[in-house]
């Protein structure tokens, strides 16, 4: 219980509050105002919090030569898709107004000394929100001279503020459901998720009625279809600011208690825009325990199906799914080989080669899930 009391001695002053908000906004009454996602600290008496360094974390970064040690990322994940995504600037400072086009007016022959009935076209605006996903660090700045390399140290932690910033725009981009959770933006699988509705033609059911479900996705990218978003004024991609050694104060736990820290912020405010819904589509309700069976989803038919719903090669078309279906779509196609089916290799970069179904790249998302529930 001593080492306990001792260590807690050491760094309770490590630790702080951020305080988190997610306010909604009304854009024609009030200024627009952000919604927050982000990680903080919250102190509880003399409590350790998790979200800070402590002296034990610094051990077990330390090589027995008292070096920064090079972590192993286990928890590093493929999100190719971020590879792939255009970004374009919204017109809202909130993210972007569409207007599209829902019906043509009506054109009619006619004869001489015929009239024919003025009509219209009609139109429709949509708004897509952009977020702003953010994450602080603060670390004692005792912590991190114990190993005497600061830059080393914060160099290896920013690695994983960087890989968990990614995971979760990934993440969002699929999942994301702005109406449940206001703080987000709505993903593709929350706008396709029923094959009755408008752009229900555009959702190709697989045929599983279990529940250990995945869906794999066409999208075809462009400025005109569908592309990220920042809002108006703003600058695209993940921002990283660094404040260097600032003073923080406790304000739980031991209020009033001032610390000199390193302190760091990562700051990424995006969303998604579909311009046009027919160039995203899902095909869901893949069983995924049928995969590696004798008689699989018949994947080549669903995905040559949704290439033909897409209108045109209009932008960057790409294909995405996860690694599982991945590797039981190589087999599938390795055995339809001799009937003419195949999946092909090209080199699209230096030393880069990328699986192809057709002339259509297939792109690798860790963060799309087997467990999806049924789509109807």
């Amino acid at each position: 219980m001593r080492v306990v009391l001792v260590i807690c001695l050491m760094v309770c002053s490590v630790f702080f509050v951020t305080d988190l908000s997610a306010a909604s906004f009304t854009p024609a009454a009030s200024p627009p105002v952000w919604h927050y996602v982000a990680w903080g600290v919250l102190v509880f008496g003399a409590a350790l919090g998790t979200g800070n360094l402590t002296l034990m974390d610094a051990a077990k970064r330390t090589d027995p030569s008292g070096k920064i040690a090079g972590i192993v990322e286990l928890l590093n994940q493929t999100n190719e898709l971020l590879d792939d995504m255009t970004w374009k600037e919204g017109n809202l400072p909130t993210g972007n107004q569409t207007t599209v086009r829902t019906s043509l007016p009506t054109v009619s022959w006619r004869r001489v000394n015929q009239g024919v009935v003025p009509s219209k076209s009609t139109t429709a605006q949509i708004d897509d929100q952009a977020s702003m996903l953010e994450a602080w660090s603060e670390v004692d700045t005792e912590v991190l001279k114990l190993n005497g390399n600061t830059a080393a140290a914060r160099l290896s932690e920013g690695r994983a503020f960087l890989e968990a910033m990614n995971q979760e725009m990934a993440q969002t981009i699929f999942y994301g459901n702005g109406g449940a959770d206001p703080e987000e933006f709505t993903g593709f699988a929350p706008r396709y998720n029923l094959s009755t509705a408008p752009n229900g033609s555009n959702v190709i059911k697989a045929g599983s009625v279990d529940t250990d479900n995945t869906s794999i996705y066409l999208v075809g990218w462009g400025d005109e279809t569908v592309s990220g978003l920042y809002p108006k004024g703003s600058t695209a991609g993940l921002q990283h600011n660094d404040y260097g050694e600032v003073t923080v104060e406790m304000v739980a736990g031991m209020p009033g208690a001032r610390m000199r820290a390193m302190q760091e912020r990562w700051q990424w405010k995006g969303g998604l825009m579909v311009k046009d819904w027919r160039y995203v589509v899902r095909v869901c309700n893949i069983d995924v325990s049928l995969l590696a069976g004798a008689t699989p989803p018949d994947l080549i038919t669903f995905m040559e199906q949704a290439e033909e719903t897409i209108p045109s090669r209009l932008g960057k078309t790409v294909w995405y799914m996860n690694r599982t279906v991945r590797k039981h779509l190589r087999r599938i196609m390795r055995l339809a080989v001799g009937s003419g089916g195949g999946l092909t290799y090209e080199n699209v970069g230096p030393g880069k080669r990328v699986l192809f179904f057709g002339t259509t790249p297939i792109r690798t998302v860790d963060q799309l899930v087997n467990n999806e529930a049924l789509v109807a």
